[in-house]
Formats: structure tokens, sequence, C-alpha cells
């Protein structure tokens, strides 16, 4: 069974920077959408945020919230999807989960936890 699994996550004061990963354990074909979710503290019961995605043809979108601060990238070869996060804020606080979809599959990461705070 295919795996996502996701590391980078950690504790970081306000205006540091970490770097998530998300890597499939074999390749389940053309991964048309990857994302990152986020879900914040509190709010288990609502939607989990979208914050970026990337399409198959490189198209990028991110969250009102993470734009001039977040970057997202993927390696096609690995199967893998990062997201580099700087001048991370307070409110930036919450599980990360990867999300992939290709034509055969959707998969979703365990969540890393990321912490801001001084």
């Amino acid at each position: 069974q295919v795996q996502l699994v996701e590391s980078g996550g950690g504790l970081v004061q306000p205006g540091g920077s970490l770097r998530l990963s998300c890597v499939a354990s074999r390749s389940i074909g053309n991964l048309y959408y990857m994302a990152w979710y986020r879900q914040a503290p509190g709010k288990q019961r609502e939607k989990r945020e979208l914050v970026a995605h990337v399409s198959s043809s490189d198209d990028i979108n991110y969250a009102e919230s993470v734009k001039g601060r977040f970057i997202i990238s993927r390696d096609n070869a690995k199967n893998a999807v990062y997201l580099q996060m700087n001048d991370l804020n307070l409110d930036d606080t919450a599980v990360y989960y990867c999300n992939v979809r290709s034509s055969i599959a959707i998969l979703w990461g365990q969540g890393t936890q990321v912490t801001v705070s001084s």
C-alpha cells in the first residue's frame, strides 16, 4: 500500500523558517495535484485549510495568508512535494498535511506539527 511520509515539522520562533517534505513510498502514476493543507489547534471540526497546491504543469496557488512567505515545489522523480515556510508567525501554528492525487489514488500524509512560539 502506498503511503505518504511527511517530515520537517517542529518548534520555531516567530520569523523563523521550516521546510516540510512529503514523499510517496512508490509511484502512483501522474500526480496531477500536490498540495499542503493545515488544521489549526481548536479547529478540528472545521475543514482543513488549503495552504498551497501545485499541478502537474507547475501551476501554483497559495492561500492569501501565506503568499510571499511560503513556497511549494515538487520533485516528480522522487514523488515528492515540499513546502518552504519563511517568516513564520503565530497563526501558522497547525498540523500540516500533504495531499496528492493521481488517476488511481488520493492520498493524505499523516500530518506534521508546526508550532510557532517565542
